[in-house]
C-alpha cells in the first residue's frame, strides 16, 4: 500500500489553513516517478518559475522508486510556494500507469495535469493546457508532438523515433473511434477534468495511461495543444523492451475488453489450434497408430496450444482467479466435451431437423464454439468476486423467499 509524506505547506498538513488550499479551478500536477532523484529538484524549480504566478497549483508525486527520490522531493519541496505531496508505493501495481491512477484519486483540484518527472515535458505549458480546456469546454487536453508547432526532438535516436511512430500508428489503427481527434495517443503529458475521471474503470499496465483513459473513459470533448518534447535532464529512459511487451499486452487487453472482441480472438486462437492438431495427427498415423486413438491424442495437442495462447493473450489478467492446475483441468474438460457433443448434435440436426451433413456440421461447429467460449469464460476465468456475488445474491433471494413465505 502507498503512504503519504508531507512537508510544511503541503495539502493535508495540519499547519495549512483552509484559505491556502487551492480553490476549484486550480490545477493538480500529478508526476509519477521511478528513480528520478536527479530530475525532481529541477522539475520543481521549473514549475515554480512558470505555473503558480498564472495558476494556483499543487504537485502530487506518486513514487515507485528504489533510490532516494522521495527524500530529494521532500527537501526540494521546502522551497516551493505551492503544496507538494509524496505518495510512495511499496507495491508498484500497474507500473507508471498505476501510479498515475493513484495520483488522480489523490488530486484536489478541478483540473489534473499528468506529466513525466524527467523534465521532458515543459511545465510552462501547464497553464496553457488548462486555459485551452476552459476555452474549448473540453474534458481532456492532450499535449501533442504531432500537430503544427509540436516536435519530438527530445526522442533519443532514430530507433526510439521509429518505435514511437509505430506505436502511435498501431494504437490509432486499433481504436479509430476512441482515438479520433487525438494525434498523439502515446503522449504522457495531458490535462483532464477531475469530473471526467472514473478511476475505478481504469486497468493500467505500463506507462501509456493516456491510451487507457481515452479507451476506457474518454471524455466527450477532446482538444490538443502542440508541445516540444525536450531532452531528458538526467538519468536514463525507462523505455525498455520489457515495457514494450507490457504495452503490447495492454493493447491486447484493451482491444478484447468487449465480449464480442473476446469471442473473435477466441475463435482465431481456436483456428490456430488446427495446426498442432493436424501435425500431431499426421505424425501419429504415420507412426502406425490407429486413426481413432490418434484423433483423440492429436486433439490434446490442439487443446494445449489453445490453452497456452488464451492464457498469454486473452485471459492474462484473469489467471489469478484460479490455480493453474484448476484452470488447465477445466479447460481440457470443456474442450474435449466440445468434441463429444458435436457428433450427437450433428446426428440430431440431420435426423430430427432434416439438414444435410455439411450444413448440420457447420451449424454444430458454430453452436459448440459459442458454448465453448461461454463455458471457458464462465467456468475457467470468471473472477471469484463475481462468483461470490452470485452466491450472496442466491442466499439473499433464499432469505427473502423464506421471509415472504
Amino acid at each position: 500500500m502507498s503512504h503519504e509524506s508531507t512537508v510544511p505547506g503541503e495539502l493535508g498538513h495540519p499547519s495549512v489553513r483552509a484559505a491556502e488550499v487551492p480553490e476549484p479551478g486550480a490545477v493538480t500536477i500529478v508526476v509519477p516517478t521511478f528513480n528520478e532523484s536527479g530530475n525532481v529538484r529541477r522539475l520543481l524549480h521549473l514549475i515554480t518559475e512558470s505555473v503558480p504566478a498564472r495558476l494556483p497549483c499543487e504537485v502530487v508525486f506518486v513514487d515507485d522508486s528504489t533510490d532516494d527520490t522521495p527524500d530529494v522531493i521532500r527537501a526540494a519541496a521546502l522551497d516551493c510556494p505551492f503544496p507538494v505531496t509524496v505518495l510512495h508505493r511499496e507495491e508498484p501495481a500497474g507500473g507508471l500507469g498505476g501510479a498515475v491512477v493513484e495520483g488522480l484519486k489523490a488530486a484536489g483540484s478541478d483540473w489534473i495535469v499528468v506529466m513525466d518527472g524527467d523534465c521532458q515535458h515543459p511545465p510552462a505549458l501547464v497553464p496553457e493546457l488548462v486555459a485551452t480546456g476552459e476555452r474549448a469546454n473540453a474534458g481532456l487536453v492532450v499535449a501533442s508532438r504531432y500537430i503544427k508547432g509540436g516536435s519530438r526532438a527530445g526522442l533519443a535516436g532514430s530507433y526510439r523515433i521509429a518505435v514511437s511512430r509505430a506505436a502511435t500508428w498501431l494504437t490509432k489503427a486499433l481504436f479509430p473511434r476512441r482515438l479520433h481527434g487525438i494525434s498523439d495517443p502515446m503522449s504522457g503529458f495531458f490535462a483532464i477534468r477531475r469530473s471526467e475521471v472514473t478511476a475505478e474503470v481504469l486497468k493500467p499496465l505500463g506507462y501509456k495511461i493516456l491510451l487507457e483513459l481515452a479507451v476506457r473513459s474518454r471524455p466527450q470533448a477532446v482538444t490538443e495543444v502542440p508541445f516540444v518534447f525536450e531532452e531528458r535532464f538526467a538519468g536514463e529512459s525507462k523505455s525498455t523492451a520489457q515495457e514494450g511487451l507490457r504495452f503490447l499486452r495492454h493493447l491486447a487487453g484493451l482491444r478484447t475488453a468487449s465480449p464480442l472482441a473476446r469471442m473473435v480472438v477466441f475463435g482465431l486462437i481456436g483456428l490456430s489450434g488446427f495446426v498442432p492438431n493436424l501435425a500431431a495427427l499426421w505424425a501419429l498415423t504415420e507412426a502406425g497408430v490407429h486413426y481413432l486413438p490418434a484423433e483423440i491424442a492429436a486433439n490434446q495437442f490442439g487443446v494445449a496450444w489453445n490453452f497456452l495462447l488464451l492464457e498469454r493473450l486473452l485471459f492474462r489478467d484473469r489467471r489469478r482467479h484460479r490455480h493453474w492446475a484448476d484452470r488447465t483441468a477445466r479447460f481440457a474438460l470443456i474442450a474435449n466435451a466440445d468434441l463429444v457433443l458435436r457428433i450427437p448434435l450433428i446426428a440430431l440436426l440431420v435426423g430430427q431437423f432434416g439438414l444435410s451433413v455439411l450444413p448440420a456440421t457447420a451449424l454444430a461447429l458454430v453452436i459448440t464454439f459459442v458454448l465453448r467460449f461461454a463455458g471457458t469464460e464462465a467456468l475457467v476465468y470468471l473472477p471469484r468476486r463475481s462468483r461470490e456475488a452470485a452466491r450472496t445474491a442466491t442466499r439473499t433471494a433464499a432469505r427473502t423467499a423464506r421471509s415472504d413465505a
